[in-house]
């Protein structure tokens, strides 16, 4: 079964950031949910087994950051780091390093 999500979901998908669920695809019980989820930082769109999805942090809910998101965080800084600034062709498409 596929539902669409209004509104989507901030969630933050282990190993590939954060991003909005739109949808979601339950095959039933003898599989995971897939969660299609839009990245923020990149745009693309990925289907996301149940275990590699987390809540984003939400103050007024209570909800404090997972250390499993802080972790995967972490591992996509140090995956990044050092591949070099964006080509010229590309520079202008590209947000600034913060």
């Amino acid at each position: 079964m596929f539902t669409q999500l209004n509104p989507p979901i901030p969630l933050h998908v282990l190993d590939k950031g954060d991003g909005l669920a739109i949808g979601l695809i339950d095959y039933g019980p003898e599989h995971n949910l897939l969660w299609i989820t839009a990245l923020d930082a990149t745009g693309e769109i990925w289907c996301a087994p149940n275990p590699q999805v987390r809540m984003q942090a939400n103050w007024s809910m209570g909800r404090a950051k997972s250390p499993a998101v802080a972790a995967s965080k972490e591992r996509m800084a140090s995956k990044n780091a050092g591949l070099g600034e964006a080509c010229a062709d590309c520079a202008d498409r590209v947000p600034e390093a913060a």
